[in-house]
């Protein structure tokens, strides 16, 4: 058993600090806010998270996890502690590092034999420039926790990424036999991070440029990629189109590696191009809605779905609200339903899909919901003033939702 600190109770920190008290570790988690703290000893986790919630009950009852205002019992006679804070998108473009800093400001109360280990997403290179200001040893351990997935992902990892001194002893806290490790250096470990969101990011505007061309063609989206992803180079894992990605990571990382690369004179169309493409999608999806109702102003449009991904309450970077941020500057009168989100500001959210519907012009589907899938369709259809569905995530039953009377218009493919 490992005495752990966990700096930043947010939602990697929260999984960080309850699965290693899962795996029998004492854990101590720290975090600024004070509401936040009393919620958790309570047990109470904001975050949508399956088995997050029973792994902190858990914790809590075992005496194996407690939460803390403020750092000094997180950093102070701890064997490893793990910097979990936000390292969100700054000014200018590049990863903002102030929270990172300001616990380094706390360092001093570190022991002497303990181990750092940096898991907040942050730009090549920062782990060195920690190294000069501590005299413990600084590990870059970063996260790869999918939301809806995160408590299975951390305690069963595809792989774990640990760079630095001590990068044996991190990894073994994970006690995940047969799991690939790789050991590298620091700065290779914090770019392995950014390499593979932004990859992904690189994917996912791919398919979604190659929707809007299947549409102007006359092909079908899902075709094409059925066949791609049967080409094991390819594997068919982010090739399904929407309305853009979203959510904590991919956009502030992208533009985070694009500076980092910028500042080290590396040029990298490739990733500004995948950026641009992303920023092109909201837009887009007013168009094809537009075309299909007329002029917005006036308009009662149904939102289904908020949260910019399935299975999480997550409204950050949500492409979801950047479509309704347009449709709401057009002077459409917007009424939305998500499973997981009960509040968004500036929007109207309701109880159920069918409530949302109601005298609604169109149906706008934002969100891959599986339930979204199963609706009424026909009662949909009766308590709508036009039955009109854009699926930007292709989700709806075609052959269903044309026989209850929609008129359907899809993304990348042939509307029937």
């Amino acid at each position: 058993m490992a005495r752990i600190g966990v700096i930043g109770a947010g939602y990697v920190g929260l999984t960080t600090a309850a699965c290693f008290a899962e795996l029998g570790h004492d854990v101590v988690c720290a975090d600024v806010d004070e509401g936040r703290v009393r919620a958790l000893r309570r047990a109470e986790v904001a975050v949508l998270e399956p088995g997050l919630t029973a792994l902190v009950e858990r914790g809590l009852a075992t005496g194996r996890l407690r939460f803390v205002r403020g750092n000094r019992d997180a950093l102070a006679g701890r064997d490893f502690v793990f910097l979990c804070v936000p390292t969100p998108t700054g000014g200018d473009g590049a990863a903002d590092l102030s929270a990172v800093h300001a616990v380094l400001g706390e360092g001093h109360l570190l022991s002497p034999d303990s181990v750092l280990v940096l898991k907040s997403t942050v730009p090549p290179g920062t782990a060195d420039t920690v190294a000069d200001v501590v005299d413990v040893p600084v590990v870059s351990n970063p996260e790869f926790l999918r939301e809806g997935h995160a408590v299975e992902d951390f305690l069963r990892p595809q792989r774990i990424v640990v760079g630095g001194p001590a990068a044996r002893r991190v990894s073994a806290l994970y006690r995940a036999e047969g799991v690939p490790v790789v050991v590298t250096s620091t700065v290779g470990a914090e770019l392995v991070k950014y390499a593979s969101n932004c990859f992904l990011a690189v994917k996912l505007s791919y398919v979604n440029s190659l929707a809007e061309l299947c549409e102007q063609v006359g092909a079908d989206v899902e075709d094409v990629t059925a066949a791609m992803g049967l080409d094991d180079r390819i594997g068919t894992a982010f090739l399904a189109p929407g309305p853009g990605w979203g959510g904590s990571c991919l956009p502030k990382d992208t533009r985070a590696l694009l500076a980092a690369a910028e500042r080290a004179g590396v040029d990298f169309p490739l990733l500004g191009a995948a950026i641009s493409t992303n920023d092109h999608q909201p837009h887009r999806v007013v168009a094809k809605l537009r075309d299909v109702v007329g002029p917005l102003e006036g308009a009662r449009i149904a939102l289904l779905g908020l949260a910019f991904k399935a299975g999480t309450n997550d409204l950050r970077d949500s492409p979801a609200l950047a479509v309704a941020d347009l449709l709401a500057a057009e002077g459409a009168d917007l009424v939305a339903y998500d499973p997981g989100v009960l509040a968004a500001a500036g929007l109207r959210v309701v109880e159920s899909a069918q409530d949302a519907a109601r005298g609604a012009r169109a149906l706008l589907v934002l969100t891959e919901w599986p339930e979204f899938a199963e609706l009424d369709w026909p009662s949909l259809a009766q308590d709508m003033s036009d039955p009109v569905i854009v699926d930007t995530r292709n989700l709806v039953p075609p052959d269903k939702v044309v026989e209850a009377g929609f008129r359907l218009v899809g993304t990348g493919r042939r509307n029937p």
